[in-house]
């Protein structure tokens, strides 16, 4: 997983990725984890802009390709993340990266 940079106090809801790759993709069993900071109401899963899945649970094992999003009460729709099949993939750590960071990537197919 990894923390969201964002405003002191803001309240936004994010999707944690493991593993903590993205893109993401399908042959990792790839799972979603809805967090909403200081949330505490039904999570609405959403796949390609469509209402999806069972409402208030808070983490999905991925089992086909899609662009999801989560919504939690008080802090609103997260960010995409999309989960591909691709064959050849190159990937980077799923954290805020900012100018100066050593970043490892990963070259997998």
């Amino acid at each position: 997983g990894w923390c969201p940079l964002s405003p002191a106090g803001a309240q936004t809801t994010q999707l944690l990725v493991e593993p903590p790759w993205i893109p993401a993709v399908l042959w990792d069993r790839v799972t979603l984890t809805c967090q909403g900071s200081g949330s505490t109401g039904v999570t609405t899963w959403y796949k390609n802009w469509q209402r999806w899945g069972q409402e208030g649970v808070n983490s999905i094992t991925v089992t086909e390709t899609g662009t999801y999003e989560c919504h939690r009460p008080g802090s609103g729709l997260s960010p995409p993340v999309t989960v591909s099949n691709d064959w050849l993939v190159l990937q980077v750590p799923a954290r805020p990266l900012l100018e100066g960071d050593t970043v490892t990537l990963r070259c997998r197919g």
